[in-house]
């Protein structure tokens, strides 16, 4: 399997109904580059990025916009652009339509492009990106930790080095991206803790402040955390839209936030695009490994390194899974007895303490680069 290529990708939600504009105050203009021969698209880009204060330059081709490509603060390439320019540095967003389907996702890893946005469902959120784009401060880092196989472990693991990471003074929030895993709340405490919950964000659209999202969740155990509620009642997923808000504010908010990204499509298949880097967590066993290859497939080609489960007994030897995935093993998580007990008691930070997994934990969040 190659080698994972560092790149990042956001989903776009969807905006309300009524003036795409409405969440959003320019702030300050951007020097915009579109290359694309799409009609539809150059008049969508020339509407939005008029709306943000900014200005924009049209190139039919890729020949056409090489001498502007480099100069400016933004480059926006249609889905009708084949290929780049040589040399020349990956583009912001790659812009699509809703009838592009899911080749646009192919399309922009094939590109390198940053960033992915549908239109005309996107077009608050690109209006609000282009306003942002001339800030200094690009936001926290996104990390992602999703199980190579069930019952890796990942949310044990995503506990952990969260707790590692507040207690190195980094601000930091842990999501819990798995609607079906019960609640990651039960086993960060065992006392309720008062706080919003991901339900409570289901209207949430464009920018949320970031300082009010912060100190609207729960805390405990020197991290800030989003769970899903640990209810019987059933509770509704936010749409697009609400999570895009949702990780926008995160990141402004957070030094870094960990995402644990469960196995289900909502981990999956939204929030992993998201993440600057991921972490994939398996067990050193023959069928966890063939399990890691087909859910690595899946997962956005950014930074993936590994994290097997395991002591010298085990079957396969994390090295040679490392090698057959084709990422960079950056840690061997030690058995630690009375996991299944404090993951039901609420006690997982307690054994979270322990020495070898805070060398464990210290060593991954350095390796990884899971805060810059």
């Amino acid at each position: 399997m190659s080698k994972r290529i560092r790149r990042h990708r956001q989903p776009i939600g969807q905006p309300e109904e009524g003036d795409p504009g409405g969440y959003w105050l320019p702030r300050e203009a951007s020097g915009v580059l579109l290359v694309s021969a799409d009609p539809y698209l150059q008049e969508e880009a020339k509407r939005i990025v008029a709306a943000a204060g900014g200005t924009l330059r049209t190139a039919e081709g890729v020949s056409e916009a090489v001498h502007g490509w480099d100069s400016a603060d933004v480059v926006l390439v249609g889905s009708d652009v084949r290929e780049l320019p040589p040399r020349r540095r990956a583009p912001s967003v790659l812009l699509g339509k809703a009838s592009d389907g899911d080749g646009l996702w192919r399309m922009a890893a094939a590109l390198g492009a940053e960033r992915v946005a549908v239109l005309p469902e996107a077009a608050s959120w690109l209006a609000e990106h282009l306003t942002m784009s001339g800030s200094p401060d690009p936001g926290g880092t996104v990390t992602g930790i999703v199980g190579g196989c069930g019952g890796a472990g990942a949310s044990t693991a995503a506990i952990w080095l969260a707790q590692a990471a507040a207690s190195q003074g980094v601000s930091t929030l842990l999501i819990d991206g798995d609607p079906w895993g019960g609640g990651l709340e039960f086993a960060v405490t065992d006392e309720p803790v008062p706080g919003l919950r991901w339900p409570d964000f289901q209207e949430s659209r464009g920018s949320m402040d970031p300082v009010q999202f912060r100190d609207s969740l729960p805390v405990a155990g020197g991290f800030t955390y989003l769970s899903w509620p640990g209810t019987r009642e059933p509770v509704q997923s936010p749409d697009a839209g609400a999570i895009a808000a949702i990780m926008d504010a995160a990141r402004r908010a957070f030094e870094l936030t960990l995402v644990d990204l469960g196995r289900s499509s909502e981990g999956v298949g939204r929030l992993s695009w998201d993440c600057d880097n991921l972490l994939l967590l398996t067990t050193a066993h023959l069928r966890s490994a063939v399990a890691s290859a087909r859910i690595l497939d899946e997962l956005p080609p950014v930074d993936t390194g590994l994290l097997v489960r395991g002591s010298n007994a085990s079957q396969v030897q994390p090295t040679f899974i490392a090698e057959s995935l084709g990422i960079p093993l950056v840690g061997v998580v030690p058995e630690v007895r009375g996991v299944a007990a404090g993951t039901e008691l609420g006690r997982l930070l307690e054994l979270g303490r322990r020495k070898d997994i805070s060398r464990l934990t210290g060593s991954v969040l350095e390796l990884h680069g899971a805060h810059r």
